[in-house]
């Protein structure tokens, strides 16, 4: 709670008590729908308020980049929003959250956790590198063996072997890390390297456009000897940036300097991109990460687990191979926690406790359909999937429906919107009110979070 005060109409200063991170949580539901999905899902993410004093807001956020995007592009409607909600706040800032920071608020109960050893993340500002990302620290494994040698390759033979590297593959698959790993490799053999993502480099474009200093721009991205460009799939139908992308690609291939990508699908598929841009990636190598297979899944928890220093037994790495599928982020999730718990017991944990802590953290395939998830979870309870969709207030009908809602919400992020849109055409407020419903009464009905769990296991 923030203590808040603020001056009645008698000159009497009264003290409010105000949940902030029911206040944040209220405003990301009103912002969400003011914008789209995907500047939603970019901009708000890891975000929260830090504190409120004299009536301005203190915002938490991720990096230096999301700072200033969100305050220059969204600062008006987030004042509008909080001001909606409590009219007392006069103001919103914005801070630059640490990874170390994000539970600082958290009660001294639990600062037992700060001593915990967890990777920290120091980011090279001139180069934009992070260190930990290096080939020694990759797990190879059949899935990725292939895009592992092609950077390899390319760490060895810069502007040479494969040029361009173009590395492809869903969230999670690992991209971000092999291409970083060939920055810290060439950096090492005193190489000049610059890693930048393809949002940035569209906002230094423009900045550059604006502030009519376009030469400058070029002349800073043309000095390296390698350029390491990551989520290119956010340049579609930005004609402009693609253009001087095109040219910026010519001056360094011709040069023989190195250029790397990465895109989470074949740059051929992307809709949006330039066909003389697509050419220019064809021509050197492209490779995809696939989703990890169960045994690649249990060498990277082995991997992960002796770089923290703890011991996991077999049964808990099959276990959470089985269970986890596809994304190595979940997998570090996963494991990040079984370590905060491991580290406070000071014990390994055993097989039954990890299922305990891990067991409402397994995601659905993504794959699967409005249509696939409302016709599961409806046999599941047995109704007729199709009086999910009906407008019906009967109590066995209701239920279900309140939990594909949230299932939707929590596990497929797709927005309140759609998913009232998809479910007979409700209303946005009927479906932030049933998944609010179901998440306070998983707090204390164990027998719904069975159910959730049970649920989950089929949807995967």
């Amino acid at each position: 709670m923030n203590t808040y005060s603020h001056p009645t109409t008698n000159n009497i200063v009264r003290t409010e008590q105000i949940d902030v991170k029911k206040l944040w949580d209220d405003a990301l539901v009103n912002i969400e729908l003011s914008i789209t999905p995907a500047n939603f899902k970019t901009w708000f993410r890891d975000t929260r308020i830090v504190s409120i004093e004299d009536g301005t807001v203190l915002v938490g956020v991720p990096s230096v980049f999301v700072r200033d995007w969100v305050a220059d592009k969204f600062q008006s409607l987030i004042l509008k929003i909080l001001r909606d909600i409590n009219p007392y706040i006069r103001s919103v800032e914005y801070t630059v959250i640490q990874r170390s920071e994000k539970n600082s608020s958290i009660s001294k109960t639990q600062t037992i956790n700060a001593a915990l050893p967890l990777e920290e993340y120091y980011i090279n500002k001139s180069d934009n590198l992070n260190p930990k990302y290096t080939f020694s620290t990759f797990v190879v494994g059949p899935f990725n063996a292939l895009a592992h040698t092609a950077a390899k390759t390319v760490s060895e033979k810069p502007g040479i072997a494969y040029n361009p590297l173009f590395i492809y593959g869903k969230t999670g698959h690992g991209k971000t890390h092999l291409i970083q790993a060939v920055g810290n490799q060439l950096k090492r053999c005193g190489r000049k390297v610059f890693y930048v993502t393809s949002e940035r480099f569209a906002v230094d474009y423009f900045n550059s456009l604006q502030s009519g200093s376009a030469n400058n721009f070029k002349d800073k991205y043309r000095q390296f000897d390698t350029l390491i460009m990551d989520d290119v799939q956010f340049l579609a139908n930005k004609e402009k940036t693609q253009e001087e992308l095109f040219h910026l690609f010519n001056a360094l291939h011709d040069t023989n300097k190195q250029i790397v990508f990465s895109s989470d699908i074949h740059p051929a598929l992307l809709s949006g991109l330039e066909e003389r841009l697509q050419s220019r990636f064809a021509q050197g190598m492209i490779v995809d990460i696939p989703a990890p297979d169960m045994e690649s899944r249990a060498a990277i928890l082995r991997a992960k687990a002796a770089q923290n220093g703890i011991v996991l037994l077999d049964s808990v790495i099959d276990h959470l191979a089985f269970t986890i599928e596809g994304n190595i982020r979940e997998l570090e999730g996963a494991l990040n926690t079984i370590l905060c718990q491991s580290q406070l017991l000071g014990r390994a944990l055993d097989l039954n406790e990890v299922k305990v802590i891990i067991k409402n953290s397994t995601r659905p395939r993504k794959t699967l359909s409005v249509v696939d998830v409302v016709e599961k979870i409806a046999r599941y309870y047995e109704v007729e999937p199709t009086s999910i969709y009906e407008k019906t207030r009967r109590k066995e009908i209701v239920r279900p429906r309140q939990l594909i809602m949230y299932i939707l919400r929590e596990d497929f992020q797709i927005s309140y919107p759609a998913i009232g849109h998809k479910l007979g055409g409700r209303d946005h407020t009927t479906v932030i009110h049933s998944c609010e419903k179901i998440k306070q009464e998983i707090k204390h009905n164990t027998e719904l979070e069975e159910e959730l769990t049970q649920i989950r296991l089929l949807l995967k």
